[in-house]
Parts: C-alpha cells; sequence; structure tokens
C-alpha cells in the first residue's frame, strides 16, 4: 500500500510539473517538446501541424487539449475505491463520459494527420512510409517500455528486475501506435473513397469475426473471439488481468475498429480544410454526427455499444459524439470569434514529442 502511494505521488507531481511548464513556457514558443505518462492509460503524441497561422484551426487544438485533460482526469481519480461514477468505465455494456476519452484521442490524431501527411506526400511516397513506419514502432516501443517501468518489483524484502516473461505486450500506446500506422498507410494508398470503404469493412469484419468465432454469448468478456485471439497469439502471461482473467482491452482484434477512429478523425479534420470556416460546413458535419449516433443506438440492438471489446456501434457514436463536440469548438472559437479563455486546453493540445 505504501508503495502504491508513493508511484501515485511520483506519477502526480509528474504530471503537475510537466503541465506547469507548458503554461508558464509556452508563449513565444513553437512547441513544447516532452512526453507524459500515467499510471493507466498514458498520454502519447501529437502530429506536428502547420506553423502558418492562417492554416491552423485554434479549435482542434483546444479540442485535442481537452481530451489530454481529461486522461489526466481519469487516470489520477484520487482515490481507486472511491472513484465519481462518470469517471469509472461501463462494466461492461453501454458506456459513461470516461469511455469517450480513447476514442477521442484517436479521432484527434486523425485531425492531425490530415495535416501532416500533405506535408511528408509531397516527398514521395519513400518518404511518407518511413515517417508511418519510424513513428509507429517509437510509440509501440514508448508503450512497451511503460508497461515494463519501473523494471524492479518487491520480492522477499529485495529489488528484483521484473520478468519479460510477464510483461504485457498491448496497452493504450501500442494501440495508438497501430491504429495511427494503418491508418496512415490506408489514407496514404487508397485515399478519401477507399479509406471509406475500409472503414466499412473493418467494422462489419469485426461483426463477422465475432459472431463467427465468439463461443457462447460472442461479446461477453469469456466468450468474445477476441480473448481467444489474443490467447493464441500473445500468451495468457502477456495479457491484461484487471478484469479477473487474462483478457486485453487493448487486444489485437479489437483493435480493427478502432483504426476507423482515426480515419474518420482524418476526413473530418480534411473536410474543415477543404470546406473552410463557415457555418455551413459545421452544420453538415454536426447533422453527420448526429446519424453517427443513431446509427450506434440502432446497431446497439444487435451489437452493443461496449468499449472494453471496442464493437462497432461504440465507435459510430464516439465519432459521431466527436464530431459534434469539434463542431461546437469550431463554431465558438473559429466562426463567433471566441478566442479567448482557452489557454490552458490551448497548450495541452499542442504537447507533442519531438523525437516522433
Amino acid at each position: 500500500m505504501r508503495r502504491r502511494f508513493i508511484y501515485r505521488l511520483f506519477f502526480g507531481v509528474t504530471a503537475f510539473a510537466l503541465l506547469w511548464a507548458a503554461i508558464t513556457h509556452f508563449k513565444g514558443r513553437k512547441s513544447i517538446h516532452f512526453f507524459s505518462s500515467f499510471s493507466f492509460q498514458p498520454i502519447s503524441f501529437m502530429s506536428q501541424l502547420p506553423t502558418s497561422s492562417s492554416n491552423r484551426f485554434l479549435s482542434l487544438d483546444v479540442f485535442r487539449g481537452l481530451t489530454v485533460a481529461c486522461m489526466i482526469l481519469v487516470n489520477n481519480p484520487g482515490s481507486w475505491a472511491h472513484i465519481y461514477a462518470p469517471l469509472g468505465h461501463a462494466k461492461w455494456h453501454g458506456w459513461t463520459p470516461t469511455d469517450l476519452v480513447f476514442p477521442f484521442f484517436l479521432f484527434a490524431v486523425g485531425n492531425a494527420m490530415s495535416f501532416a501527411l500533405k506535408k511528408y506526400e509531397a516527398l514521395g511516397n519513400a518518404a511518407v512510409l518511413q515517417k508511418i513506419f519510424k513513428r509507429t514502432a517509437l510509440i509501440f516501443l514508448i508503450g512497451l517500455i511503460l508497461n515494463w517501468f519501473p523494471f524492479v518489483a518487491w520480492s522477499d524484502d529485495q529489488l528484483v528486475m521484473k520478468p519479460l516473461s510477464k510483461l504485457r505486450i498491448m496497452g493504450v500506446l501500442q494501440r495508438i501506435a497501430l491504429c495511427y500506422g494503418f491508418a496512415a498507410l490506408i489514407i496514404h494508398y487508397l485515399k478519401h473513397k477507399g479509406s471509406i470503404y475500409a472503414s466499412l469493412l473493418l467494422l462489419f469484419g469485426y461483426w463477422a469475426i465475432l459472431l463467427a468465432l465468439g463461443q457462447g454469448d460472442p461479446y461477453s468478456l469469456e466468450g468474445n473471439a477476441g480473448l481467444f485471439i489474443d490467447k493464441a497469439i500473445l500468451g495468457e502471461n502477456h495479457m491484461y488481468h484487471g478484469e479477473g482473467v487474462a483478457f486485453d482491452p487493448e487486444g489485437l482484434l479489437s483493435t480493427l475498429p478502432a483504426i476507423v477512429n482515426v480515419i474518420c478523425g482524418y476526413l473530418v479534420g480534411d473536410y474543415l480544410q477543404q470546406k473552410g470556416k463557415n457555418s455551413n460546413t459545421i452544420l453538415r458535419l454536426a447533422l453527420t454526427g448526429l446519424v453517427f449516433i443513431v446509427l450506434a443506438y440502432i446497431w446497439d440492438i444487435w451489437f452493443p455499444i461496449n468499449k472494453k471489446i471496442w464493437t462497432s456501434s461504440y465507435v459510430l457514436l464516439t465519432v459521431g459524439l466527436a464530431t459534434i463536440l469539434l463542431c461546437i469548438f469550431v463554431y465558438l472559437i473559429e466562426i463567433m470569434q471566441w478566442k479567448k479563455g482557452w489557454y490552458f486546453l490551448r497548450c495541452s493540445g499542442k504537447i507533442r514529442c519531438s523525437s516522433l
């Protein structure tokens, strides 16, 4: 218990110090170069954006900043034994505000990609692939290292190295890496229309796999196909055990529909750039987001909304909500010109890892 308190205190102080550095030293600088992580869902990277003020959407920075701030909040709720209901995940089917944070972050990654990929595509195919594979590998590796951190544990009143034989392979950063990598490749090679078809294939293909390979209730903790695939490929010792059994909520199979969150974020970001900051653009996007939410609840009848197995209906719901929230920010900040009062979220939204 004492060691847990020390670890939480360390991560809490580190998080506060990093945020304070961002707030106090950001003015007059193009970016803040640091990487921060937290006890359960580590915060990863933000893709580079153009520095031209005419091309930049302040609302996108605010959206990302809110997502990062919510990540910090849900990962540090105070006492894990007494969590406010909105700060906890849904036990299985359904969702809470906390269940929106991770998919919103993936959506924000896609938004940033809509700016960054264009810059690298001008340099040729080799430059694009090098950037995608390098970034994917680095983010995955960082996630793997954080799973192993702090590398040692107490055993018989002495520190011993944590065995690699029990290292969890997947995790939040690993999912971000894979979703970024596959989404970037899909967008680069298939372009817009092909990306939409690929998204439909991922969503319906995932549903078909769960139905075909699941046992008993295909959407249950112990009956979903992702559990069996992760056990076969990763092994139980390399999986998450927080549910009482070997089950990884960031497993291999459930990463497939999560790729769609990034693709949709890209398409929304690109649409905003193409159509501009005007009321018609916002109205169309907001209506699209509303349609996604309605479709999610219709699909929920047969394919329940579930974050832990990242169901396709959950993807539609989170994309719809993220799109509407982004539209609200664009309307308030870009159209109504309410640019004051967002400083803290702007700082959080511009945090990135400079080495990626």
